[in-house]
């Protein structure tokens, strides 16, 4: 691996900048446009830039190469992403850009209960703690949303989307997992995206852009083109940087969330909610980013003490 440390970083932040603005970017748009025709718009850009990277480096994956293992995978992924896409768009009807964030860690531990339960895998302290953290964090976030929580008004419904859309990820992050054995990331995403693409079809709405507002259509082709600049800006950083120290920048999205969610509240307030998180919610977001970063680097940490 042609290490190249400034690079990595530079290519790691424009990762977690692309992944911190999106809930922002949506929300306007999903002012103008269902769900589903939003995805179907993201799907089929992603699609059409992945397919154009695979074939100018000419790594497209062959057909022959996906034998009836690797097609029930890709149902499974197809499943689990084109559902996480779908009900991340419709929690943001119903809550902040901030809260979706908060919720994200949820799938990273998910992944880590399935590694242990599937492969065989084991939990770390550094993992349990961090968990811990993260549940804390939660809590202390949502402490003002409790009532929404008993009465199941519309901000619990979002949370409740927002909760299932990080859990059904889980279905491509498995999928993945098996399929690195034969195929690159970029590979896997193309497959997933062509499938995804073909999910949401028949329910997209093409003549919904004929009407947008100038501001919902620079925000939908932001949206469009987020996710090929995150997922490929990622597995840059990742050729050039230290996985570890790419981890570490990935639990700063909410940050980036809520910094963001201020500036575009304070340049378009008509457009862009203002996040109002109380003193407390702050300091549950920030448990939150500890635990996940806790979480992912932990090991390092405690490591180095234990050979002390």
């Amino acid at each position: 691996m042609n290490k190249q440390p400034f690079l990595g970083f530079l290519f790691a932040l424009t990762a977690v900048m692309m992944w911190g603005t999106l809930p922002i970017a949506l929300q306007p748009v999903l002012k103008e446009m269902n769900a589903q025709t939003i995805v179907w718009f993201r799907f089929v850009v992603a699609m059409c830039g992945v397919f154009l990277m695979l074939l100018f480096a000419k790594k497209l994956p062959k057909p022959t190469a996906f034998t009836r293992k690797y097609r029930w995978l890709i149902l499974l992924g197809v499943f689990g992403l084109s559902c996480n896409f779908f009900l991340f768009n419709v929690a943001l009807r119903y809550i902040p850009a901030m809260a979706s964030q908060v919720l994200s860690p949820i799938s990273s531990f998910a992944m880590i209960v399935c590694g242990v339960i599937i492969f065989k895998e084991t939990i770390g302290l550094h993992q349990k703690i961090g968990f811990l953290v993260v549940l804390i964090g939660l809590g202390l976030f949502f402490h003002n949303r409790f009532d929404d929580f008993a009465q199941m008004n519309d901000y619990a419904f979002g949370i409740l989307c927002g909760m299932v859309a990080s859990l059904l990820w889980i279905g491509y992050g498995l999928a993945q997992k098996i399929m690195l054995e034969r195929f690159n990331s970029m590979q896997i995403l193309l497959v997933m995206y062509i499938g995804c693409s073909l999910v949401f079809t028949p329910f997209a709405t093409l003549s919904q852009t004929e009407n947008l507002s100038p501001i919902a259509l620079l925000c939908l082709i932001y949206c469009c083109l987020n996710t090929i600049i995150a997922y490929g800006s990622y597995a840059e950083a990742l050729n050039r940087w230290d996985v570890s120290k790419v981890s570490i920048m990935m639990p700063l999205i909410p940050i980036l969330t809520l910094g963001f969610s201020e500036i575009a509240y304070y340049w378009l307030p008509d457009y862009f909610a203002a996040p109002e998180l109380s003193f407390l919610s702050v300091i549950g977001a920030l448990c939150v980013v500890s635990g996940a970063l806790l979480s992912a680097v932990g090991h390092r940490f405690l490591g180095t003490r234990k050979k002390k």
